[in-house]
């Protein structure tokens, strides 16, 4: 039940980022200073933890995904194998994500 909702959940936050990146697209269209603003408010740490959240959410969509087409064309109906895959997306999450958040957010931590 917790991977229906989170896919669910992470679906529609993608959904919302690409809307938002379509209206961006349209706003240079529109008006090109306006659109230098917004692009200068991107630097903003607070838009670096949002770009790590849409990472988040996107490995998740896809590695649950992955999840739902092995289940979905697989001979194995039994509830153990279904744990195992859901516990193995957990674990190549983590294994990713783990790394790529910090990649991203480390030019957000002060060096010594």
């Amino acid at each position: 039940m917790g991977a229906w909702i989170l896919h669910r959940a992470t679906g529609l936050a993608i959904f919302l980022f690409l809307v938002i990146h379509v209206l961006e697209a349209v706003l240079l269209k529109v008006s090109a200073s306006a659109y230098d603003t917004l692009i200068k408010l991107y630097t903003h740490p607070l838009f670096t933890l949002a770009e790590v959240g849409l990472m988040a959410a996107l490995l998740f969509h896809a590695l649950n995904g992955l999840r739902i087409i092995a289940i979905d064309f697989s001979d194995f109906p039994t509830r153990q194998f279904h744990k195992v895959l859901y516990w193995l997306v957990w674990a190549l999450f983590l294994g990713l994500f783990i790394p790529g958040a910090w990649l991203m957010i480390q030019h957000l931590v002060p060096t010594p």
